[in-house]
């Protein structure tokens, strides 16, 4: 490997998604918070959960989810509903309002970094296009899980 050791470059790495991360929110900053929005990201890809699924997927304590859901349903973001096969237990689901708010925030985070992309030449669109794979590998929990994870080793 030549450039930085693996350890730097972790760093560097680390620093520059956080970076990007933050004015990522910073663009999309609206009426949820980045816990909320969170939520309702994993609704909409999973579907209708509990919340007790919905916090171990987010990886946050049980109250702190009933706490973002009740907020979210209070803004009509969110809707909770009963399970068919146990009335005890609250399912939650995004709204079609939670839909539009989660479409909204995404057009936003690609009209930014659009508008970034657009300062860098064709050989540095290239060396981003093909990075993005192993980001996505980089951040997926499967890579963590398998071992395969040549980093930790």
């Amino acid at each position: 490997m030549t450039g930085p050791s693996r350890t730097d470059l972790g760093g560097v790495l680390r620093l520059a998604v956080l970076r990007l991360s933050r004015r990522l929110r910073q663009e999309a900053a609206g009426e949820v918070t980045p816990s909320q929005l969170s939520a309702l990201t994993v609704l909409a890809r999973h579907g209708e959960l509990t919340l007790g699924e919905l916090a171990s997927i987010e990886r946050i304590a049980p109250p702190s989810m009933t706490r973002i859901a009740a907020r979210l349903e209070s803004t009509g973001l969110l809707e909770r509903r009963s399970d068919s096969s146990d009335r005890r237990v609250a399912r939650v689901a995004v709204t079609a309002a939670g839909l539009k708010l989660l479409q909204a925030h995404r057009a936003r985070g690609d009209a930014f970094v659009s508008s970034r992309l657009a300062a860098l030449t064709d050989e540095e669109l290239d060396i981003l296009a093909r990075a993005v794979p192993l980001l996505e590998r980089l951040a997926s929990d499967k890579m963590a899980r398998d071992g395969s994870d040549q980093f930790e080793r």
